[in-house]
């Protein structure tokens, strides 16, 4: 079947692909890879993938690229649900024979409430779906693909279920799937080199963080690897692709958990590029040193909270005796930095949130983010906030007008507070002369980055003022 892999308009700026852990517009541009709709869209022989969120697509852009095509797969999420079963409603309205599934973490999770909302779906896919999809792509009657729930005589129905899958290395290479169908050039991550390219090296972390989104829904708690020829082999592959690619991004869950993450660095060595990856504060400053020896450039660090009891509560498994020994020892080797925060995790309140902010002043990342806790379905959090009455949205509430909101309330701390304390966060962070002369510097030695900045600066701000006007609704 002709199949296209849609990852569907929404709000503009929205961050919505296949690959965004929140699904939620960034304080700047940024754009995630469509990475999980990439695999199975270079398993069928006919299909074709279509980023509309990172092309500037609307809805009629869409309508105008789909009428070659039979079968439709659309990545949805919690909070763009509503919006994705429009577009599914839409499709179905200009092209009555289409067959359209859903894929992404909210279907595994409620396959058939999913499907109770998407009246024009026909299928939702439950877990890891690139076999899944390329069997129905290939004209297998949906009741005898295993791993979804379907529709039959105005009942919903499940399949038996979908094994995860063991040999990575027998899916194709993400990146010619880039090639063929995607504008790189669209991507951006604020912390990466533009422009950048991501790719996954495993799936799956062990790591059991309750908030966490991809572990406990799509690629659970088992890390399966792709051999390092495997890696290696894509990676040259991709330099004949993109000669002008800066930065590869391993986007594994923790990369730095990998059984062969020396052995894959030391490939990247051999081809000389520049790499970063997420990692955890656990890693020994002897590995850092092969990885920085062999291109490493940069690391994606979950620090989460500057609260020790926060970060047991959502069993994060480090301690920040460890966080500061390991940014002492990257920055001694000269790795950068990027560090992740979460406010309004279990046991916030307006004390922590000073803490954690002191806390990242204190290790003071060469850059950061500060998230809100989201509670997804599926995941541990989910759970304990439904069971202590703690969730006051739910849904498409997690994101209000594209943006990320705050659903969680305490006792002690209201979900506002938890809203406004994002903003106060970032000016004590950013408006500091130790930021300031570093990001003043990067300016100064790069004219291209020098542009590049000042663009990300008025959308940073935009974005500020975006979040006020949003707070006042």
């Amino acid at each position: 079947m002709r199949t296209l892999f849609l990852n569907p308009p929404s709000f503009d700026g929205f961050d919505g692909s296949a690959g965004a852990r929140y699904q939620a517009r960034r304080e700047i541009r940024s754009f995630w890879y469509p990475t999980w709709l990439a695999y199975p869209a270079g398993m069928v022989e006919h299909g074709h993938l279509l980023d509309a969120s990172a092309h500037d697509m609307g809805v009629e852009g869409v309508m105008r690229q789909a009428h070659d095509y039979e079968l439709i797969i659309l990545h949805t999420s919690t909070p763009t649900l509503a919006n994705d079963a429009k577009v599914a409603e839409s499709l179905k309205e200009h092209f009555p024979q289409l067959l359209v599934g859903f894929v992404g973490s909210h279907p595994t999770v409620l396959p058939e409430a999913t499907l109770s909302e998407a009246k024009a779906v026909d299928f939702a896919a439950i877990g890891e779906f690139d076999y899944t999809v390329a069997e129905i792509a290939r004209g297998t009657p949906l009741k005898k693909v295993d791993g979804i729930a379907y529709r039959s005589n105005g009942n919903v129905l499940r399949t038996p279920p979908r094994p995860f899958i063991e040999n990575l290395d027998a899916l194709p290479f993400v990146t010619e799937v880039y090639a063929r169908d995607l504008k790189i050039e669209d991507y951006f991550i604020g912390y990466l080199q533009h422009p950048y390219i991501s790719l996954y090296a495993g799936r799956g972390c062990r790591s059991r963080c309750t908030f966490c989104l991809w572990p406990q829904t799509i690629s659970g708690h088992v890390y399966r690897v792709r051999s390092p020829e495997n890696v290696y082999e894509e990676l040259v592959r991709a330099r004949q692709l993109f000669p002008d690619v800066k930065e590869y991004f391993f986007d594994d869950d923790t990369f730095t958990d990998n059984p062969k993450l020396t052995e894959i660095a030391r490939y990247m060595g051999r081809l000389g590029i520049a790499w970063s990856c997420n990692a955890r504060v656990s890693v020994r400053k002897e590995t850092l040193k092969v990885l920085k020896d062999n291109g490493l450039r940069l690391l994606v660090v979950g620090f989460e909270s500057g609260n020790q009891k926060i970060l047991n509560n959502i069993r994060k498994g480090v301690r920040l005796d460890q966080a500061r020994s390991f940014v002492k020892a990257a920055r001694e080797l000269g790795i950068l930095i990027h560090g992740t925060f979460v406010l309004g995790l279990p046991g916030e309140s307006a004390e922590t949130i000073e803490e954690t902010i002191r806390f990242a002043k204190e290790v003071d990342p060469y850059s950061l983010q500060v998230s809100l806790a989201a509670p997804y379905p599926g995941t541990e959090l989910y759970e304990q906030a439904k069971r202590e009455g703690w969730l006051v949205k739910e849904g498409d509430r997690l994101v209000r007008e594209g943006i990320q909101d705050a659903v969680l309330s305490y006792g002690n701390l209201s979900a506002e507070e938890v809203f406004c304390a994002v903003d106060r966060f970032y000016r004590a962070f950013y408006l500091r002369p130790g930021p300031l002369l570093r990001i003043l510097g990067d300016m100064l030695r790069d004219r291209a980055l020098f542009r590049r900045r000042v663009r990300e600066g008025k959308e940073f701000f935009s974005f500020l003022a975006k979040r006020k006007e949003v707070a006042g609704t």
